[in-house]
């Protein structure tokens, strides 16, 4: 198993028994990573304990229809914007009625997709009253790479929010967050 992978594994453990020892619940909303943050999370034992679900919102007409993403947002800057992936996470919160939502949104390749290169990805958190953050990445590496180290990103930011270290940052190659 890649380090990325184990990282992956031991965040969503780690973030599934913060969330349960909050009474606390989260739902995921998920383009290019395609449902390896749910696997992620369905993975850790006793994870019905705080997961929900999850939306994977491959298409754009989806993230318009299913997550709330403002039409005219997706139609100006397309479905690779740190906005897009802020409403993703919020729309996946109401939609399945959890405490937090996080999401993926961005480009894995092979080719660059709404102007943007290959590896640029946003995940994003948004959390009870308004708490959320959106991330900023910059991956190298193939394709797999590129979703594995988005579904460690999106986790390490939603640790840092629940930890109240949360931060926005941008990172130039793997293994930024």
């Amino acid at each position: 198993m890649s380090g990325a992978a184990t990282g992956a594994g031991a965040r969503a453990a780690r973030v599934l028994d913060v969330l349960a020892g909050r009474d606390a619940t989260l739902a995921v909303a998920e383009s290019l990573t395609g449902g390896l943050v749910a696997a992620e999370l369905t993975a850790v034992p006793g994870a019905s304990r705080a997961f929900r679900g999850a939306v994977t919102a491959y298409a754009t007409d989806l993230k318009r229809d299913v997550l709330g993403v403002d039409e005219a947002l997706l139609d100006e800057r397309g479905a690779v914007d740190p906005e897009v992936a802020r409403q993703m996470a919020a729309g996946v919160r109401r939609a399945l009625g959890a405490d937090w939502g996080v999401a993926t949104t961005g480009v894995a390749g092979p080719d660059p997709q709404d102007g943007r290169p290959v590896g640029t990805v946003y995940v994003a958190v948004a959390g009870p009253g308004g708490a959320g953050k959106v991330a900023a990445l910059r991956l190298n590496g193939d394709r797999a790479d590129i979703r594995k180290e988005s579904v460690r990103s999106v986790l390490g930011l939603l640790l840092g929010e629940l930890s109240g270290n949360g931060r926005t940052q941008d990172t130039e190659e793997n293994g930024g967050i």
